[in-house]
């Protein structure tokens, strides 16, 4: 069983690149890897309700649905708290959604500490 790190960059502009890095990610977790998450940039536009429940990626999926087995299956997910901050991503958009603020130092930390990286 191997550690990924997906670092996603790209939010709702990019639909299928976005659901496509999710999607990945819940892949992962169904083969046996444990699987992280860090969206920074606009990438974290991506856990807004209406974002999550609205963005499908052509032949990638719908966001939702890949989150959802995302967080069910045990995977950790951060945002980076600058890339929050600067688009105005609250503590109140992360309620009762199973993920966390950070810095660039988890991020820098959680490269070394996984197997393998895909960036989106």
């Amino acid at each position: 069983m191997a550690s990924i790190l997906v670092h996603l960059t790209h939010g709702p502009e990019h639909p299928t690149r976005a659901a496509l890095a999710f999607l990945i990610a819940k892949t992962a977790l169904d083969e046996g890897h444990k699987v992280t998450l860090f969206l920074a940039g606009d990438a974290v536009q991506l856990l807004r309700d209406a974002v999550l429940d609205n963005l499908t990626g052509l032949g990638t999926g719908r966001l939702r649905e890949w989150y959802d087995a995302i967080v069910a299956g045990g995977a950790k997910v951060y945002l980076s708290g600058l890339s929050s901050k600067a688009r105005g991503f609250t503590d109140a958009d992360l309620a009762g959604k199973r993920a966390e603020f950070a810095t660039p130092t988890m991020l820098v930390r959680l490269s070394l500490e996984h197997d393998r990286m895909f960036t989106y």
